[in-house]
């Protein structure tokens, strides 16, 4: 199950194995693909350790495929499947068949082991010696198991997350500031929000305009009905870049429902309405709305090609000038979200810690 498509593919597989084993195999591929091309060269950037269950692997590898070139060098998935008291593991060494005269050509190195439950505590005994030593490690675990993740904090300085997989958005919020304690946290759901921030930003950016952020009175967001900790990032955000007082909202008709409350900025309070959309059915936002005190009102929509956006202003007199257009291309889809988060690993973004501190007093 080779991570990425290739032309050229080392393999090695063993039943009942030992991480050493592995290992090994792993360097006498590198060292044969070398042999067989002075051109080839191994990556060395990031390693990726992903944990996985093992009836879903499957699609584990189809989205890190469709990641492109920001592709993890080393990937080490731990494919969890019940019962199983020994280890299995396969192993891969793939790069391009042909290279030019003078080129590099580089290779991806993609180990499967496959583990029990009862493994997964001690899990930086197994994948310790299969990551590239002095390269980032990423851990990312899709499928839950909070024990193998704590397992490898040691071994890793990146974790890759996604908040909407957590039924509660408030325990989503809290793992994920549990995690920024001792390393460094990429969020899906943050990721997702990222079109309609830099969208918000790009609006209020002229000189002109800029200083209606500090007369906002409303922000209103819809969101996917499991994706309200998207949400709460996103109003996260706006409070901590405008230093908003914030408490925590109060939820009306359930779960899936509306989240209200009040926001105190320096000048007047700020409205603050969550909506859950039941017509969505990709994770992430579907509108946020924003007004101000001075008259001018700001929406964005998902729509097909892109955010469909709207301004409107009242002048004197009270005349409406409204505009509308659309922000071709601003989504990146769920595998353009992946991506980024890889590519976000080698970054570091500083406006996420202060925008989770101030969404997890919002989730209450």
């Amino acid at each position: 199950m080779p991570i990425v498509p290739a032309t050229h593919d080392g393999l090695w597989r063993e039943r009942d194995t030992s991480p050493s084993a592995i290992e090994a195999a792993i360097r006498r591929l590198l060292t044969e693909a070398h042999a067989e091309n002075e051109s080839y060269v191994p990556a060395r950037v990031m390693n990726l350790v992903t944990i996985v269950d093992q009836q879903w692997s499957g699609e584990i590898a189809n989205r890190l495929r469709r990641v492109g070139r920001h592709h993890p060098s080393r990937t080490v998935v731990c494919a969890v499947e019940p019962r199983r008291t020994t280890l299995d593991a396969v192993c891969t060494v793939a790069g391009p068949a042909e290279t030019k005269p003078g080129d590099f050509a580089v290779l991806r190195e993609t180990v499967i082991v496959t583990c029990g439950p009862q493994h997964l505590p001690h899990l930086d005994t197994i994948v310790d010696p299969l990551v590239v030593t002095d390269l980032p490690t990423m851990v990312w675990s899709p499928h839950g198991h909070p024990e193998a993740v704590d397992a490898l904090r040691h071994l890793c300085q990146i974790a890759l997350l996604d908040s909407v997989d957590e039924p509660d958005s408030g325990d989503a919020l809290r793992r994920a500031h549990e995690l920024c304690e001792e390393l460094y946290v990429v969020d899906l759901a943050w990721l997702r929000s990222a079109p309609w921030r830099e969208r918000i930003a790009a609006t209020f950016d002229p000189a002109t305009v800029r200083g209606d952020l500090r007369l906002l009175s409303s922000v209103e967001v819809r969101h996917h009905p499991d994706s309200a900790a998207a949400a709460l990032l996103l109003v996260g955000w706006l409070a901590s870049r405008l230093g908003w007082t914030v408490s925590p909202l109060v939820q009306r008709g359930g779960p899936a429902g509306r989240r209200v409350g009040t926001a105190h900025a320096r000048r007047q309070d700020v409205k603050i309405t969550l909506d859950a959309d039941a017509t969505m059915t990709v994770p992430g936002l579907a509108g946020v709305a924003l007004a101000s005190a001075s008259g001018r009102s700001l929406r964005f929509d998902r729509g097909s090609g892109g955010l469909r956006a709207s301004y409107s202003r009242t002048v004197r007199g009270g005349t409406d000038v409204a505009r509308e257009w659309t922000i071709l291309g601003a989504s990146r889809g769920e595998a353009g979200i992946l991506g980024e988060g890889i590519r976000q690993a080698l970054l570091r973004d500083p406006t996420y810690g202060p925008a989770l501190d101030a969404a997890l007093t919002l989730a209450g």
